[in-house]
């Protein structure tokens, strides 16, 4: 089998630097006064754009969305609760099925033929070579909320197959999310939209702010964590550390990075997509962090499986138990690794305190809103919560356990209190300050950028926004790919 010729369409790349300003005008000018012809036109977009890579996929793509689109049509028919549950239930296995057979299909089998190993049985497995589809834990987890949502009772099927298929391939999250509810996403792409200037310019500003934690700050720090994790041995515990943090860091810019160029490419067609990412590192414990980091798929996993199992309600041994389940789902979603089950289980270890002393909800406020600095307990608890963090994504980044017990036993030794040295340019450290600072004063806002358009002047607004630019073109890498593709 030949494998794709070329790679997914990245949004800080050229293609799509070219790719969308002319669905901008074609979409606007040319059908703007047609929502049909328009969905139909995101429509083919949105196949072009996930077909860049291998039209191969499409097929994909196209049949699980199918099969939940009749099966939403059957549930908005049928009445008899067992029809129901056996429709839904084709449509949990389907979509499970798809995801787990890509994503898991060599965990699975190295796994078992390691079992034998260590039995004693030489055995050993032909694997036929398995690619991950882009965007597969993404949109078929969108897909399959849409059916389980109908089977509750919260929402009406569709009968238009264009709108649905619209709504599962909308290519500005259609490969790293956030992965969208049908009840906030197809209303949008029923009704008409028209273009609205405010708006257009507000997710001009938001795809600035994206690609500048994209290609500048989660770009830059891979140069230095990549140094850290390929060789740990060689450093001291403290640059270990600050290998941990620089790769929390380069998650959040990368992840991050791309729901803001998700949500201004969608602002910029009409649509406003959930906010993805809450300004998570001014969180003070791990349950408000997990309140504001990838916010779609942990309310996801809150809907349709946390509260199902029965939630925060009765005894301590289920609450624990169903936060257990929740974060270890989390990691195996992540990909077949040990590491991503060991991840999930350290934040469920994590979020326990918060749990049993019933503080878990504590802080559903912003942090110092109103005020300019955090007080000095607010920041002990940002800290503390961050450097928490960045210990538990280092079992993610990781390649396997063995590599991860080699990293910690560096890590935690006498040089942990040494000044670690990185070999970090002073420009590089001013960025990241830079970022913290502009992330700061946005925190109580959708994104960064969108309060400086009201209470900064004009001429400091624009020399930030022509500096952003200046910055990214230095910065750019040929098209890094975003870390989530491999999700």
């Amino acid at each position: 089998m030949s494998w794709p010729k070329y790679s997914p369409m990245l949004f800080n790349s050229l293609e799509f630097g070219l790719f969308f300003p002319l669905v901008f005008l074609i979409y606007w000018i040319v059908l703007g006064k047609w929502v049909k012809a328009q969905n139909f036109f995101l429509l083919l977009a949105s196949y072009f754009f996930y077909g860049w890579w291998d039209w191969r996929f499409l097929i994909l793509l196209f049949s699980s969305s199918c099969i939940d689109f009749i099966i939403g049509l059957e549930l908005g028919r049928v009445s008899d609760q067992e029809k129901r549950k056996g429709l839904l239930g084709i449509s949990i296995l389907v979509n499970l099925g798809i995801l787990g057979f890509f994503k898991y299909y060599h965990f699975f089998v190295h796994s078992f033929v390691n079992a034998f190993t260590l039995l004693g049985v030489n055995f050993t497995a032909d694997r036929m070579a398995i690619i991950l589809p882009v965007g597969l834990s993404f949109y078929t987890f969108q897909s399959m909320s849409y059916s389980i949502d109908i089977y509750r009772g919260n929402l009406q099927p569709t009968r238009n197959s264009i709108t649905f298929l619209t709504f599962v391939s909308f290519f500005p999250q259609l490969v790293a999310g956030p992965i969208e509810r049908a009840s906030h996403l197809l209303p949008q792409i029923v009704k008409k939209r028209t273009f609205e200037y405010e708006q257009a310019a507000d997710g001009v500003r938001q795809i600035l702010w994206g690609l500048f934690k994209k290609v500048v700050i989660a770009d830059g720090c891979a140069v230095y964590v990549e140094m850290v994790f390929s060789d740990p041995a060689s450093h001291t515990g403290s640059s270990l550390l600050l290998g941990g943090c620089l790769f929390l860091i380069q998650v959040y810019g990368d992840f991050s990075g791309y729901s803001d160029i998700a949500l201004g490419s969608a602002r910029l067609l009409g649509f406003r997509l959930m906010q993805n990412f809450a300004f998570p590192f001014f969180a003070r414990d791990v349950a408000e962090f997990w309140r504001r980091w990838n916010i779609s798929v942990t309310t996801w996993f809150r809907d349709y499986v946390y509260i199902p199992l029965g939630g925060s309600r009765g005894s301590i041994w289920s609450k624990v138990r169903n936060t257990f389940l929740v974060f270890l789902a989390c990691g195996f979603w992540h990909g077949a690794n040990w590491t991503f089950i060991l991840w999930g289980f350290a934040h469920a270890v994590l979020f326990l305190p918060s749990l049993l002393l019933n503080r878990n909800r504590q802080y559903l406020d912003t942090v110092a809103a109103g005020k300019r600095l955090p007080s000095a307990p607010e920041l002990m608890q940002m800290m503390k919560t961050f450097i928490l963090l960045a210990l538990v994504t280092i079992i993610f980044r990781v390649d396997n356990l063995g590599a991860g017990w080699i990293y910690f036993t560096h890590l935690f030794s006498s040089s942990l209190v040494s000044l670690p040295d990185l070999g970090m340019t002073n420009d590089f450290k001013a960025l990241l300050v830079f970022m913290f600072l502009i992330e700061w004063q946005g925190r109580e806002r959708q994104h960064a950028l969108e309060r400086i358009e009201t209470q900064w002047p004009k001429i400091i607004r624009y020399f930030l926004y022509y500096l952003l630019l200046i910055l990214i073109s230095l910065y750019a890498k040929n098209g890094q790919t975003f870390i989530y593709f491999q999700f």
